[in-house]
């Protein structure tokens, strides 16, 4: 089912000479010692290392030949402190020396154990994960699946074991029918380095009973991480996916450019939830996209709290008849923030629906907008869509901005979109403060009743983090 790439376009769209391979003692010694430039070379070595196929070693090759050839994009944020020559692109974590995934956590380094169980990983998949996987830097290390899961035949591993072990499915959806490595230049790019994430298959008329989660953690400088996931729930099947970011700060900027390929079967459900918290030197450049199916949901929850530049617009292909979407996102821009986030949502198919409830959060000087696409082919007959987009300023030197394309080409759609934006009123706040309430946790109130409405459809663990974070940030915002 390829679609038509100006359908799955992002907006505004818009060679380096060959040396020897190295030795792979030699790429494992270079890249923990800091090699930088994402080159041809590293490339071919990336895949030389894995054992890929041939295959997959042309994909890179022609997605990284597109990456070169095409510009930044010159719409959205301002990426010019981005630069490509100094960015580490590999780095294998210690324990995976001999590309082995590890199934027991006992196994796991001490030092990377440490750091995910500071995060919670291991607690969460023993509490309500029907699986767990860990990615350090650019590769998956650990992966449990619960037998339960297993029985019922879902497959639940790293995408470089999938490449090995299901390489006709992988090859066949590996970015062809949902994201071409010629949507955007950082899809290219991601085509050409990406390492790690993600493969999922649920068989037709499964349900998975609890959620699947993995989470990513960025711990070097002036680091590339490029993960794949790839989810593929066929027909009556159903699924919740959970990740997690996070990274510590360097003072050197580093780079997220992940893909996220979403199948949604007829009359099947996926809900994709990510919670990022990259730290403040990362630019978190993103293309998540699904394509649904006759009479399937998709939903989309999120929230985009970290990171210094981010543009994310998860992208949903309503393909068949009667297929629906929901995206939910929460956005917060403090300080030295860019938040370039929305929703793209594309009816190709009569019957079809969607949702789009976007909020955000502006202090300290932070910018938040939302860009938003809605398009109605003309064959969507009776397409329905709704768009609200609301924005809390806790400052004057903050700023949020709404920019939506809505393109109709069906006259019998309907369409509604609505935009809000404010300050804290001092108001508000001198009645909460009359009650005895103080000044901080005023404001938490104030913010926690405008972000309920996303926040209560996430697992109460992220619910309690997500409102943490943004209290952490709002502290001392207003007054």
């Amino acid at each position: 089912m390829m679609l038509d790439e100006k359908l799955l376009a992002e907006f505004g769209k818009d060679t380096t000479p060959r040396k020897p391979p190295r030795s792979d003692r030699k790429l494992n010694v270079g890249y923990k010692t800091g090699i930088k430039g994402l080159t041809e070379e590293l490339v071919r070595e990336i895949s030389r290392l894995k054992g890929e196929p041939g295959w997959m070693l042309r994909r890179r090759l022609e997605a990284f030949r597109i990456f070169k050839a095409k510009p930044l994009p010159r719409w959205g944020p301002d990426l010019s402190g981005l630069d490509f020559s100094s960015i580490v692109g590999f780095v294998r974590p210690r324990g995976k020396e001999d590309g082995r995934l590890l199934n027991s956590w006992e196994e796991v380094p001490h030092e990377i154990k440490r750091a995910f169980e500071r995060l919670g990983v291991p607690e969460a998949e023993r509490k309500f994960l029907a699986g767990a996987s860990a990615q350090y830097d650019s590769e998956v290390l650990y992966k449990r699946l619960k037998k339960s899961a297993e029985q019922l035949g879902v497959i639940f591993t790293d995408m470089d074991s999938a490449v090995r072990e299901y390489p006709e499915t992988v090859k066949e959806y590996f970015m062809t029918k949902c994201v071409p490595a010629s949507d955007n230049k950082f899809a290219a790019l991601h085509g050409a380095f990406w390492s790690g994430g993600s493969f999922v298959h649920v068989p037709a008329g499964v349900k998975v009973p609890m959620p699947l989660q993995i989470y990513f953690m960025m711990n070097y400088p002036a680091f590339g991480q490029f993960e794949h996931t790839l989810i593929i729930a066929e027909e009556g099947s159903q699924l919740h996916y959970i990740e997690g970011c996070t990274a510590p700060y360097y003072t050197k900027n580093s780079l997220h450019s992940s893909v996220v390929e979403v199948f949604v079967g007829k009359g099947s459900r996926v809900r994709y939830t990510s919670i990022q918290n990259w730290s403040r030197n990362v630019y978190n450049l993103n293309t998540k996209r699904a394509i649904v199916g006759q009479d399937a949901l998709m939903e989309w929850v999120g929230g985009t709290l970290g990171s210094g530049t981010t543009m994310l617009y998860p992208c949903s292909v309503l393909a068949g008849r009667g297929a629906r979407t929901e995206h939910l996102n929460i956005t917060l821009a403090a300080a030295g923030q860019v938040k370039d986030t929305g929703a793209k949502v594309i009816h190709l198919a009569p019957g079809t629906q969607s949702k789009v409830v976007s909020k955000s959060i502006c202090t300290g000087g932070g910018l938040a907008r939302y860009r938003g696409l809605v398009r109605i082919a003309k064959r969507a007959k009776d397409a329905k869509c709704s768009v609200r987009c609301d924005s809390i300023i806790a400052d004057r030197t903050s700023k949020a901005e709404t920019i939506p394309v809505i393109d109709v080409k069906n006259p019998g759609a309907l369409v509604g979109h609505e935009a809000s934006m404010g300050r804290i009123s001092d108001e508000q706040l001198l009645y909460l403060q009359s009650r005895g309430i103080e000044p901080d946790e005023a404001v938490a109130m104030v913010v926690r009743g405008f972000v309920e409405p996303i926040v209560r459809e996430l697992p109460l663990e992220y619910a309690v983090e997500m409102n943490r974070l943004i209290e952490m940030e709002m502290e001392g915002s207003v007054g």
